[in-house]
């Protein structure tokens, strides 16, 4: 199709709208607005168009714009309530320095419209652009009550500070690539962006869920607002709760089940070890046989555990490594001495350890000798010695508890 017929045809394209579901009421909070044009046959969708390298700005802007004018009015006419999601490169925003899109708004506002239910999206790779000169559009588009939201969020994580520059109010997360190979690659990026989402206030939107399991992914995520195929379609008709094609709160009930059962089975864990570990402290002859005690101990943990080892409070490692190898244990001298007080949180486990009286469960970790995902549980012998077992990624895997 050539892309000439679209702008010579606008009575052709038509605006669709695909909801975004709300992870607080289950219902629909928005809609993001997308293109349809019709050749003849069949609506199509106008990505070809946005995306064609050849296609002049201007024109793209010129299409945009008769799809928000439509979009908007129907918004009004119908009394739909909630966000709505427009869609701009940096290439057509800094068209007429932007004002085309603030001129469009500004004239529904003088209709009834709130320019605070317009979120902008901007793909993150834009910011390869001028960013300078986009950072600055963009926060005169904030002064207006506009919200911001950057699309394809962790595509590049060079682009982190400049996302804390915008400050946008929402990060959209492509569920895609949890089904890639390098999935834990993604879960260390969801890492970062969920505490960047703390620091700069902005709600998490998750988009193109296309199966439960991605809608799992979001909701375990701490996503605020969902979006994809799995929940509904983009159609020419605004859609209300009734027109999803799941029921969410069904599946988050669901969800919620399940995790109160994990969590349930890992607290349960915590206390069957404490009770066995409060038995066996009390062959604890001081550290001067410290590594003694060790070796009894690999017995009563030999299917769960790889590696353990005795600190004293202020972090110094006092006993050797107790380290399975295959089938046997072997005291790795040369770890005395160490000193792990480095460690985030290492100093705050050995105070709480120390107050409360009770082991503590990390979570699941990398560990820097294996790299592999590992968790250790922390127990106090003494208020000054304390006892690190690190459990092994095979036990981890075979209790489901233990990996969420």
């Amino acid at each position: 199709m050539d892309p000439l017929d679209v702008i010579g045809n606008l009575h052709n394209v038509r605006p669709v709208y695909q909801p975004i579901v709300s992870a607080i009421r289950h219902d629909v909070r928005g809609h993001e607005v997308l293109g349809r044009y019709y050749d003849g046959e069949e609506w199509c969708s106008l990505k070809f168009f946005f995306l064609h390298p050849d296609v002049p700005e201007e024109f793209k802007v010129e299409v945009d714009q008769h799809l928000l004018n439509i979009a908007l009015q129907e918004v009004l006419d119908q009394g739909v309530e909630g966000l709505v999601f427009i869609n701009r490169s940096a290439k057509e925003l800094m068209v007429n320095d932007g004002e085309d899109l603030l001129e469009l708004l500004l004239e529904f506002q003088e209709r009834g419209l709130e320019l605070n239910r317009i979120v902008i999206e901007v793909r993150e790779h834009d910011f390869d652009e001028d960013f300078k000169a986009l950072n600055h559009l963009l926060l005169y588009y904030k002064t207006f009550g506009i919200q911001i939201a950057v699309d394809h969020v962790g595509a590049k994580s060079s682009n982190i500070d400049r996302i804390r520059q915008l400050e946008p109010h929402i990060l959209k997360v492509d569920t895609m690539h949890i089904r890639n190979n390098d999935s834990q690659g993604f879960q260390d990026i969801m890492y970062s962006l969920s505490m960047l989402a703390n620091r700069i206030g902005a709600a998490m939107l998750f988009e193109t869920i296309e199966d439960d399991y991605q809608l799992y992914f979001a909701w375990k995520h701490g996503g605020r607002y969902y979006q994809g195929y799995y929940l509904a379609e983009p159609r020419f008709e605004l859609s209300s709760k009734e027109s999803l094609r799941i029921s969410v709160e069904e599946k988050v009930n669901h969800y919620i089940k399940r995790e109160k059962a994990l969590v349930d089975q890992r607290l349960h864990f915590v206390l069957s070890w404490e009770r066995k570990l409060g038995e066996i402290v009390t062959k604890w002859e001081g550290a001067k046989k410290v590594d003694g005690f060790l070796e009894r101990l690999t017995t009563e943990f030999d299917e769960s555990s790889f590696r353990m080892f005795i600190c004293d409070a202020d972090g110094i490692q006092i006993s050797s490594n107790f380290r399975k190898y295959k089938d046997s244990w072997e005291p790795e001298q040369n770890k005395k001495g160490s000193n792990w007080a480095f460690r985030p949180y290492f100093l705050e486990n050995v105070m709480q350890m120390k107050t409360w009286k009770k082991g503590i469960l990390s979570d699941v970790y990398s560990d820097i000798e294996t790299k592999e995902l590992i968790r250790t549980f922390s127990f106090p012998l003494t208020d000054q010695y304390f006892l690190f077992i690190d459990i092994n990624y095979s036990y981890i895997y075979e209790n489901e508890f233990l990996l969420m």
